[in-house]
């Protein structure tokens, strides 16, 4: 029964964690089957992410920090977007104003709802890295996993390279998180497999309700091909490794000034006592 209620407890974190994405897949099943007044269903799909992104920051739910975060993740993956709706990857063939050069706006708010979900997750299960590696593996790595995705239109497709690398780096790294009040690890590279296949899960239900559309759903829906939990484990990856790399930096300025602020307290000797701080 323990084992039951942790498996529970940690089921509800989980979900509190996805409200971000619960809410964009709720918009898109919502806005395809409900029709929508005065704007296309691209610029409803906008301002529900927008609306939403300000409610998580005004209830607190989100961190000005994790913001930061966010937005960052908005951008990469706009940039991705516009990319590969270019190259004819997959597209979006429905009518809004808010599309640019094909692609409209609330399609960043997808890869913003991963980096939602790793903020909330890492907050709610006080996650702690264990053997983590050098910065000077882990940024030449996401931005080589992250470029691939673009280069491999013009040349070689490295994604099986990349990950065969990321079992070598992360081999002896491990992820501990906590679940009403007992300590759990895991190793982080099946933390990588496990969210890329839920994000994969994701993705055929996004476009069951038309979010985005391949090549191959032009007709008809059909599943997205199982290879594609390849790429969607590349891109968590990237997205941990960024999200991990700004939480080390932003601990260990914390702890620096943490050091500085104790330097300057005064010692004090005589009736104080000798080598005793005021505090």
């Amino acid at each position: 029964m323990r084992a039951v209620k942790q498996l529970l407890h940690f089921g509800w974190q989980q979900a509190l964690s996805c409200l971000f994405p619960v809410v964009i897949f709720a918009s898109l099943a919502i806005t395809k089957w409900v029709p929508m007044p005065f704007l296309p269903r691209y610029d409803w799909l906008l301002i529900i992410c927008l609306l939403m992104q300000w409610w998580m920051v005004r209830a607190g739910l989100e961190t000005r920090d994790e913001l930061k975060v966010i937005s960052l993740f908005h951008l990469i993956g706009l940039a991705l977007e516009l990319f590969k709706v270019h190259m004819g990857s997959w597209s979006y063939p429905e009518e809004g104003f808010s599309k640019v050069f094909g692609v409209p706006l609330y399609s960043g708010f997808m890869y913003a709802s991963v980096a939602s979900y790793l903020c909330q997750a890492w907050r709610r299960l006080e996650v702690e890295l264990v053997r983590w590696p050098s910065s000077w593996l882990v940024v030449p790595l996401a931005s080589a996993i992250y470029l691939n995705f673009f280069t491999h239109h013009y040349w070689l497709d490295i994604r099986w390279w990349l990950s065969a690398l990321v079992i070598l780096v992360f081999w002896k790294a491990w992820v501990r998180y906590e679940v009403n009040g007992t300590r759990y690890r895991m190793p982080l590279a099946l933390s990588f497999v496990l969210i890329g296949f839920f994000i994969w899960i994701a993705e055929n239900i996004a476009t069951y309700f038309s979010a985005w559309e391949y090549p191959n759903q032009a007709d008809a829906w059909s599943l997205v091909h199982v290879g594609k939990v390849s790429s969607w484990l590349l891109l968590v990856i990237v997205s941990f490794l960024i999200v991990a790399t700004l939480k080390r930096v932003k601990k260990s300025t914390a702890e620096s000034r943490s050091f500085k602020a104790e330097e300057r307290i005064p010692n004090v000797q005589g009736r104080y006592g000798s080598g005793k701080s005021y505090l």
